[in-house]
């Protein structure tokens, strides 16, 4: 039997007048069919141990060959035994083994930290200073450069420095900069091996605190003064020095320690977080890598270094990085936390402790409820003259109300007959729908700020999630001309009718607002300009050249094949989308405008962007099929050179991407200002013929630039060789 909705379970225990169930599901720690522990230990996702069971970067190593079984960092720590030359005052030392220590964890917290065991650098030697050995431990986080390592060292650990005689131990990282150091109080008049004494902080011991945002370090030792000389002067001098971080708030120093000869283990804290970003703030941004998975959840700013952490919102617990993963608390069976000592009733992410019937005060608190007062015969007079007040004005009120919802109604009505309802109620179609604002409003959470997906000179596009899942774009225009409304719905019925594999499917539309409202499909992965100009991706020639073929089949059925012909108006990458597999969409019909069949162009008001405006649809404010072809030439050349269509600095004439190329063109020089990757992956035959086509495209004479069924054509040709 299928479970009820949350929702339907409380309107059915309200009607049948039945107190809310307390029992809750358990949250779920890590992702359905993963280990959740390693021995002991609770290892909650983004952590995992199994491949698939783990974000990336937060793999760990459960060993089971230990009783009970132990869990590691899936990063090691180097440690060296080295034997230490005694010729000079420095420690030079020579190795002769060298193995991998992996790092034990102690415990996971979700709030950011992980306490670990590592081992502690050792400096030793013999009373007579002949020799000396001992351990180097090397600890760096970032061991694998190509992840996104989660981990720096926690500011809670502090660098200890144990032994004598006078020494500078010191931390640097790994490009050899100095991040911490102090030097132990070995004056002869301090000095002592009595190990009895645990007040000795000071004495051949201290501590220091280090910086944020250390993710390696190396532990070295320098003694200070005439080694064997101060070595004799302190008979029974410590035979080795210590170097090492921990947790400030774990070690605690005493004398024995100076008596010490061998390795031993202390606890050191990790900041861990997800650190492929700054911060919660550009995180949001590519919600499909965002972490924090589970509704009601806070996304907090990382302490120590860039990202940010998950955390269940005030009233759930859970783990917020899983679907589902924040759960309701009840606090109604937690009075130790939660006192109340009256009647507790939980709600979702609260409770409710009120008073027992007949009393009044604070059920929070101990006898914190008392009896009600006795009212007085004057008292309910003026109580019930003060309800009769009350109720008049409650009448006017909702009277009030109701005058408004009936001339909202009329708005909606007018808005709606106005903007062609009447007409798109015809369509005869099943992928065409009408929507109401609410339905809108409840799809985009009243068209909140973080579901924004962008910005354009036409309007606002918004995420919307509807109740049976679907997930669109939807578009809120600006204002319209009056013109403009008249012949809204005509156009929306041919926009409809588009059925191009590489064009944006338009699903409906509402009409009860002053500016319609346009529902498409959602297309997932961005726009092609920000594809193109993030200099960190690597775009393969063939998927260039795919993607231009695509958006140039789209525009040809546009001006050829749709009834009647549609001119786009503003062809740039921004109005090109990508999905998963970067299949191209030609979106954003804004300026967008039909042609009668025995019509070549239309006069309009020069409308674009800059760069990929045609210099002849600027001059005469006559928009024709040629004025996409430009602006597709533009888009061309921002595939095949990475350039931007326009730049403000610079020399005017090297400011315009499609001036730069007909000049270099002309020159003799075009391969230059082509992106390296093109000119090594494409025959020198296939470069000359698009940039013979890109020409030809950008020709000042519309006349000369071809029709953009030859533009698509020429491309697959090109891109078959």
């Amino acid at each position: 039997m299928a479970s009820l909705s949350p929702l339907l379970l409380l309107t059915l225990l309200v009607f049948l007048h039945l107190p809310l169930p307390a029992a809750h599901a358990s949250a779920p720690i890590s992702i359905p069919g993963c280990p959740s522990t390693c021995g002991n230990i609770t290892v909650p996702f983004p952590f995992g141990i199994d491949p698939g069971c783990f974000r990336e970067g937060f793999n760990l190593i459960c060993n089971e060959s230990y009783n009970p079984p132990q869990l590691f960092l899936s990063r090691d720590v180097e440690v060296f035994h080295v034997y230490y030359n005694n010729k000079y005052s420095d420690f030079d030392y020579i190795i002769f083994d060298i193995f991998r220590r992996s790092i034990r964890i102690k415990q996971i917290s979700p709030s950011g930290t992980i306490h670990t065991s590592v081992i502690a650098s050792c400096f030793c030697y013999n009373s007579s200073s002949n020799y000396q050995f001992g351990t180097r431990a090397v600890t760096k986080l970032d061991l694998y450069q190509n992840l996104s390592i989660p981990y720096l060292l926690s500011t809670s650990n502090s660098l200890f420095v144990i032994g004598c005689p006078n020494q500078l131990g010191y931390l640097i990282d790994g490009q050899d900069n100095y991040v911490a150091g102090c030097t132990p109080d070995c004056r002869a008049s301090q000095y002592s091996l009595d190990a009895t004494n645990k007040s000795s902080i000071g004495v051949g011991f201290c501590q220091i605190s280090i910086p944020s945002g250390v993710a390696e370090y190396f532990p070295d030792i320098k003694v200070l003064g005439n080694f064997t000389t101060y070595r004799k002067r302190l008979n029974g001098t410590t035979i080795c020095s210590y170097v090492f971080l921990a947790d400030s708030n774990w070690f605690h120093y005493n004398k024995s320690y100076l008596t010490r000869t061998e390795d031993f283990e202390v606890q050191l804290v990790l900041d861990w977080a997800i650190r492929n970003v700054g911060n919660c703030s550009y995180a949001r941004r590519n919600l499909t890598d965002y972490a924090c998975r589970s509704t009601n959840h806070d996304c907090n700013n990382s302490q120590n270094g860039a990202g940010y952490l998950c955390s269940c919102s005030k009233g759930y617990q859970g783990n917020p990085y899983i679907t589902g993963g924040c759960q309701d608390v009840n606090e109604c069976d937690l009075k130790d936390k939660y006192p109340c000592f009256g009647n507790c009733e939980n709600t979702m992410g609260s409770f409710i402790c009120s008073c027992p019937h007949g009393t009044k005060g604070n059920a929070t608190m101990k006898d914190g409820c008392h009896k009600k007062d006795i009212l007085t015969f004057t008292l309910k007079i003026i109580i019930g003259t003060s309800v009769g007040a009350l109720f008049v004005v409650l009448a006017c009120f909702g009277l009030f109300i109701l005058i408004q919802k009936r001339r909202l109604i009329k708005t909606k009505q007018r808005f709606f007959e106005q903007n062609g309802g009447r007409l798109l109620q015809q369509i005869n179609t099943t992928t065409f729908k009408i929507y109401s604002i609410e339905e809108l409003e409840q799809a985009t959470n009243k068209f909140s700020e973080e579901c924004i997906l962008g910005r354009g000179g036409h309007g606002i596009v918004y995420k919307g999630i509807f109740e049976d899942g679907t997930v669109t774009a939807i578009k809120k225009s600006k204002l319209m001309e009056e013109d403009e409304t008249n012949e809204f719905a005509k156009e929306i019925v041919i926009l409809s009718q588009i059925n191009h594999k590489n064009v944006v499917k338009l699903l409906g539309c509402c009409l009860e607002v002053k500016v319609p409202v346009l529902v498409y499909e959602y297309i997932s992965n961005g726009t092609l300009y920000h594809y193109i100009h993030d200099k960190q991706t690597l775009i393969l020639s063939d998927v260039r050249l795919r993607i231009a073929v695509e958006t140039a089949n789209a525009l040809a059925y546009m001006h050829t094949f749709a009834s009647p012909p549609i001119l786009h108006g503003d062809v740039k990458s921004a109005n090109i989308l990508l999905d998963d597999n970067l299949i191209a969409y030609v979106s954003d019909f804004g300026t967008s405008k039909l042609v009668p069949n025995d019509v070549a162009e239309i006069a309009t008001l020069v409308q674009g962007t800059i760069g990929y405006l045609d210099p002849e649809y600027i001059t005469t404010c006559q928009l024709t099929d040629r004025s996409d072809v430009y602006s597709f030439a533009v888009v061309l050349l921002e595939l095949l050179t990475r350039k931007k269509a326009f730049y403000l600095e610079g020399p005017e004439e090297d400011r315009s991407l499609a001036s730069s190329f007909c000049k270099a063109k002309k020159d003799g020089r075009f391969l230059e200002i082509l992106d390296a990757q093109v000119r090594d992956e494409l025959k020198l035959e296939v470069l000359e013929e698009i940039g013979n086509l890109v020409m030809q495209c950008l020709s000042k004479n519309r006349d000369e630039r071809p029709k953009m069924t030859e533009v698509a054509q020429r491309l697959e040709m090109a891109r078959t060789l």
